[in-house]
């Protein structure tokens, strides 16, 4: 049996994408399957697209189950590459594979195997790829945990030769020597293995890392023994420049957080690039209490307290860019440890031009029109967390900011600073509260009045008194949509006659990642994506549908940086009505669109993928589809896009 663990960049994607059929003939090859069954199998694939899975199109039609399956995965008719075989099976899609296969041609991934990058990038969680490598090859699964491993067998060889081998032994039983291979299908392996023991050899199946892990740490108990002591201390210098070297290099990164994370055995880093996390490194266990307590000082948090959880922020200049961010820490206590997360706020310099943000040219100028240059009254910007509020909500003061207006700000904390405005960061600590700084706001004589966020019933009431008395006020809020917010502040129990006369406008948004311009490739909507966004083939007339293949521009996921969707609502009088009337969302949202040309979150966002912006799965993963889609021509007509 050839490795399922070859680097496989010899397979044709025309090889990969026929893995559903070999696996369909081998199942009747075996028994296990009915040509007719087999063929009706085919043709509903075919309708579903060629990416959607066989083995998922016989699931569904319940002609495969688990048993069946780890049968069919170890038959001697069928051969598949370890990549193949996981996007038959539904763990990995076919543009990851390809992303996957590109990457392992990269110096830095020169002779690595293609299991150890899937995992390393974690795009397949390590158990499911050790069960398909598993289930493939016969054998079982290994754990590796230190009180399970006979030691002494290590004493017959020594680490570096179980290093050299990817092989650990582990116990001695009746039928054998019981062996984890990272490959069991490697024959040298086996052989040195044969012949240092020289007994009958029980192969499983176990990660590269975990072996390296159990032997890693095996040296160190072995030399903290020797040396009668159990550890040793970490450079307090070197602690300073890691972490110094952390967010400087998220900061490069455009990274919005970083997650420090204690596992069992090591500490995983990980940032969050264009609202995705990425694995950055792993770092080893000893140094996790070393950064913990540098992290606790510089945020002013106890370092002694170890079992609650914390919070705290400082300052932080790069040495390299000279740019400042503020940083907010948070120490949360876990089984394993403290996790941290850093959150980056960069103070930028430049700020968003409304104009530059994304809104389809008829939207921004009714935004523009119709709100930001109405002298009184709220404007709510809503969406869930990271997906843009503050940057729009910026952006809308930016616009507004000149000589005639005065604008103040009460905010938790500031994250952009801005010429021109008085800023206000609120601090619980020394009584400067959101209520205290409201009460003197008012009397500072201000035409714009910006609100960080509205968090509860109090700060709804103080925006609708601040606009009733004349002022124009900006501010954030948690919801899914437009109408959401509409509906949030009737929950709060404004009442509606309030909501009604004060709010001008509802700006939703979101963030979609970017199709990346290096490796966009034409994408074709398959049956399922039409099903899932409840439109017809027809309605996606013209549309230039784009996914990304993956290339270093992107670090091989297909997107790089990323674009807003919006949902504008202005209140008419229509809508007006309907919630003095207290009518259902759905009737709200249904007579905006007819009266107030309303356009959808998932309708702008279908827009944009098909101008190959974004990607057609992005706007299924993220957007809310609470109503079906119009055609495609007629949102561009509504939005003001030419043909």
């Amino acid at each position: 049996m050839s490795s399922v663990l070859a680097p496989q960049t010899e397979h044709t994607e025309e090889e990969q994408q026929d893995t559903g059929a070999q696996i369909g003939a081998c199942m009747v090859k075996s028994g296990l399957l009915s040509e007719k069954d087999l063929r009706y199998a085919l043709r509903v694939r075919e309708k579903m697209g060629r990416d959607y899975p066989l083995t998922r199109v016989l699931q569904e039609l319940g002609k495969l189950d688990d048993e069946k399956l780890r049968k069919v995965q170890n038959q001697s008719c069928l051969s598949l590459p370890l990549g193949a075989m996981l996007v038959e099976l539904g763990h990995l899609r076919p543009q990851e594979l390809r992303a996957a296969l590109a990457m392992l041609k990269e110096p830095a991934w020169k002779g690595k195997q293609l299991a150890e990058l899937l995992v390393a990038q974690q795009v397949v969680p390590e158990h499911v790829l050790l069960k398909v490598m598993a289930d493939q090859l016969g054998y079982p699964v290994i754990q590796l945990k230190g009180n399970e491993i006979d030691k002494s067998l290590l004493k017959q060889v020594n680490v570096e030769w179980c290093r050299r081998h990817l092989v650990v032994p582990v116990a001695k039983k009746e039928e054998g020597l019981e062996v984890a291979f990272v490959d069991p299908s490697d024959t040298v392996a086996m052989q040195a293995v044969e012949a240092a023991f020289g007994s009958k050899i029980l192969p499983g199946v176990a990660s590269r890392r975990g072996i390296e892990e159990f032997l890693s740490q095996y040296e160190r108990e072995s030399r903290a023994s020797a040396a009668g002591r159990v550890g040793s201390k970490v450079d307090q210098h070197e602690t300073t420049l890691l972490v110094n070297q952390l967010i400087s290099d998220a900061i490069k990164k455009d990274a919005s957080d970083i997650h420090i994370e204690p596992m069992r055995d090591h500490i995983r880093l990980r940032m969050r690039c264009d609202g995705i996390l990425m694995q950055d490194r792993e770092l080893s266990k000893d140094v996790l209490q070393a950064i913990t307590g540098r992290l606790k000082v510089l945020a002013k948090a106890d370092i002694a307290e170890r079992r609650r959880h914390q919070g705290g922020g400082f300052k932080f200049r790069d040495g390299e860019t000279g740019l400042e961010c503020d940083v907010r820490v948070s120490f949360y206590k876990t089984i394993f440890g403290e996790k941290i997360v850093l959150r980056l706020l960069t103070r930028m310099a430049s700020m968003l031009d409304i104009a530059d943000a994304g809104m389809a040219p008829r939207m921004l100028q009714r935004f523009m029109d119709d709100a930001l240059e109405i002298p009184s009254g709220v404007i709510l910007i809503t969406g869930p967390t990271g997906s843009g509020k503050t940057t729009t909500l910026y952006g809308c003061v930016n616009f507004l900011n000149d000589s005639e207006h005065a604008i103040i700000t009460a905010e938790d904390p500031v994250e952009y600073v801005i010429e021109g405005i008085a800023q206000c960061s609120l601090n619980d600590k020394i009584d400067l509260t959101f209520e205290e700084s409201l009460r003197h706001m008012v009397r500072q004589d201000p035409d714009v009045i910006v609100l960080g966020e509205v968090r509860d019933r109090f700060s709804a009431e103080a925006a609708i008194q601040a606009a009733l008395t004349g002022h124009k006020v900006l501010t954030t809020f948690h919801t899914e949509d437009s109408i959401g917010g509409l509906l949030r502040l009737m929950n709060m129990n404004i009442e509606t006659f309030l909501i009604s006369s004060t709010v001008v406008s509802v700006l939703a948004q979101r963030l979609l990642r970017r199709v990346c311009l290096h490796c966009a490739e034409s994408y074709r909507p398959t049956t399922r994506d039409l099903q899932r966004l409840g439109v017809r083939a027809d309605d996606l007339a013209g549309a230039d549908f784009k996914q990304g293949r993956g290339c270093h521009h992107c670090h091989y996921t297909g997107y790089s940086g990323r674009v807003g969707v919006f949902e504008l609502l202005v209140l008419n009088e229509p809508v007006k009505d309907a919630i003095l009337n207290r009518r259902t969302s759905f009737e709200i949202r249904r007579i905006s669109v007819e009266t107030s040309g309303l356009i959808t979150l998932v309708e702008d966002g279908l827009a944009k993928a098909a101008r190959g912006e974004t990607s057609i799965h992005e706007v299924l993963r993220h957007l809310p589809r609470l109503s079906p889609p119009r055609a495609l021509n007629e949102i561009n007509r509504l939005a003001g896009i030419p043909e």
